[in-house]
Formats: structure tokens, sequence, C-alpha cells
């Protein structure tokens, strides 16, 4: 089966395709424009590239965040107008089950995908060596990480919170990536589906862990 990752939850709009759970292709892009300017041009490329069309895809996962306010909406907006329009199956995929997924073949007992919300503050999850979430996801200090974290061994760091905390964390290097990749919101999604983890257009939601800032400021000054 052909499964569609998309994620726009960063700076970075990412596409790919999967033929089950293995990659045909993906296209990344960061050139400082709007995902709603980018989205479908790549996706279009992507179908073009991999000689597809979306009637052959059977499957669409999406990366609901969290992250970027703006940026998940789109996506999820885009994806949803295709599942309707088209009867496709919906999967949801948290950026940072996505993350985790970064880690591929190097042994390890818990996998930790941080994502910087900046001010000190991540989003971060928790899994263990087969990206099973084993703790709540945490919004907080990078503190509150590091204390939740005491009581697992054999860590894996990823994500760009990892990169921006890694003399608290202990990090010397990282050898894998630490932005959020298409295939692997594909690469979830299939194994979501064949597990009838499915969600529809009225069910896929942001996942955004805390509220935006306009909305902080105003319970604050309300």
């Amino acid at each position: 089966m052909n499964i569609l990752g998309v994620s726009t939850s960063s700076n970075i709009a990412t596409v790919a395709i999967c033929e089950n759970d293995k990659p045909l292709l993906e296209l990344n892009l960061d050139n400082n424009k709007t995902h709603s300017e980018t989205f479908i041009p790549l996706l279009n490329e992507l179908l073009i590239k991999t000689n597809l069309k979306l009637s052959n895809i059977n499957a669409i996962a999406c990366d609901v965040g969290p992250g970027s306010f703006t940026g998940i909406r789109i996506g999820i907006s885009s994806v949803k107008a295709i599942s309707e329009s088209l009867k496709i199956p919906l999967i949801s995929v948290s950026s940072l089950e996505a993350l985790a997924y970064n880690i591929n073949g190097i042994k390890c007992d818990t996998i930790c995908s941080i994502i910087d919300a900046r001010n000190n503050q991540i989003y971060s999850g928790i899994f263990d060596k087969n990206y099973n979430l084993i703790e709540n996801y945490i919004a907080d200090d990078i503190n509150v990480l590091i204390n939740s974290l005491k009581t697992y061994k054999n860590i894996l760091y990823v994500g760009d919170g990892a990169l921006c905390h890694k003399q608290l964390l202990g990090i010397s290097s990282f050898p894998y990536e630490n932005v959020i990749h298409a295939k692997n919101i594909a690469k979830c999604g299939y194994y979501k589906y064949i597990n009838n983890i499915i969600s529809t257009p009225d069910s896929i939601i942001p996942f955004y862990l805390r509220k935006s800032q306009a909305e902080r400021m105003k319970n604050k000054n309300g």
C-alpha cells in the first residue's frame, strides 16, 4: 500500500510516500515561504517524481504537532480536504513520534524526543526502543523533563530541543538527524494503519500540548 506522509509543524515542509514501511521518495523544502504557499506545489512534485496520483494513495499520515500553530493548521486542513474529496483514510501522528523514528538501528532502551518551545520550554515524548509512548507528553521547562528521566537508562535524545539543551542533557554527539521527516510520519502511519488506528477528517485535530502565546497572554491579562 502507498502511504503519504505530511509534516508542516516546523520550518521545513516535508512530504513523502512509503510503500508499506519502505520510503519511495521524500521531498523537503525550507525557503522562508509560508507552508500555505509551498505545500501543494511540493506535494504535486512528489507525485510527479513517483509517477503516482492521489488516487493511488491508500492512506495519509499527517503530523498533528506539537510545533508551529499556523503550520500545523495548514497541514491538517490540506489533508482533510484531500481525504474528504477522495475518501482516503487519515492517520494522526505526533511530531514527537516522528522524531523518535529517526533513531533507526541504533541500540538504546529509551528514546526521548524534544522540540524546542523557546525560553527554556520544551515539548517532549518518552518512548521505548519500539517507539511506544511510555510517559505522558510533556510541555514544560527542560529541567522538569530532566527530572522525569532519572529512572531511565541508555537514553537517546532527538530533536531541535535536544540540540538546544545538549549540555544540560550531557550529549556529546548526534549520530542521526534532529529534524522531522515525512518518511517517518508515513512509516509510523503504516504501523498505525495495520493496527486499525485511523482517524476521520472530523476527528483529526491539532495536537498543541499548550495554548498559543496569544491565548496565554489573554488569560494572563484577563
